[in-house]
């Protein structure tokens, strides 16, 4: 038997490493973080457990990681649904639209995310986290922003504390409030994107 192809081996390893992100989140929502091991995460994924030190650098990076490649694989989705996009404010409201319901969707793995977050050694910068910053830039450029790079770490931030209002205990916002807010930031339409059902008396508001 011949040895396999440098191209054929990237190709296992890339496996092994998605394989590894989806049973990340699948257990840290199921069992939590601090209930889920290295060992239980390898074992979902059929994986070997020095493959998790090879790609990451702890299990704190591979969460990172693995919420990132959710965010950017949901975000896709949403940029790409049927019918397309007719413009610019159609996709930055699909945009905020995929992450908000993503939180409320996720709200165990967007938690323990936005903790992970605020530890000392901060943001982890991945390839996942890389696909999802080109995939936000990419959409405030197309909305017509003047500097689509300054456009993006600012709507990164207020996607980001929309997410801790959505997410804090005791005392979460209503995600159509924010999402109310994030819209008239920027003069997008109410009914763009995918409006949550739960809104009564919010629409004109959205649109003043």
């Amino acid at each position: 038997m011949s040895p396999r192809s440098a191209s054929v081996n990237e190709a296992m390893r890339q496996r092994s490493r998605e394989r590894l992100l989806q049973a990340t989140v699948e257990l840290v929502e199921e069992r939590g973080y601090e209930a889920t091991t290295l060992g239980d995460i390898t074992q979902r994924a059929g994986s070997a457990r020095g493959l998790v030190s090879y790609y990451f650098s702890g299990k704190r990076a591979l969460l990172q990681s693995a919420v990132h490649r959710l965010m950017h694989r949901e975000l896709a989705a949403a940029l790409e649904s049927e019918p397309p996009a007719k413009d610019g404010d159609e996709l930055l409201a699909r945009a905020i639209d995929a992450i908000l319901t993503l939180t409320r969707t996720h709200t165990t793995l967007m938690r323990t995310h936005m903790a992970s977050i605020l530890q000392e050694e901060g943001f982890i910068q991945c390839p996942e986290q890389q696909r999802l910053a080109f995939l936000l830039r990419d959409t405030v450029e197309r909305w017509g922003s003047d500097n689509p790079e300054e456009e993006y770490k600012l709507l990164r931030a207020l996607l980001m504390g929309s997410t801790v209002a959505l997410l804090l205990p005791g005392a979460p916002m209503p995600l159509a409030l924010l999402r109310a807010e994030l819209f008239r930031r920027y003069g997008l339409d109410w009914s763009a994107g995918l409006p949550p059902e739960d809104t009564p008396g919010l629409e004109p508001a959205a649109r003043a």
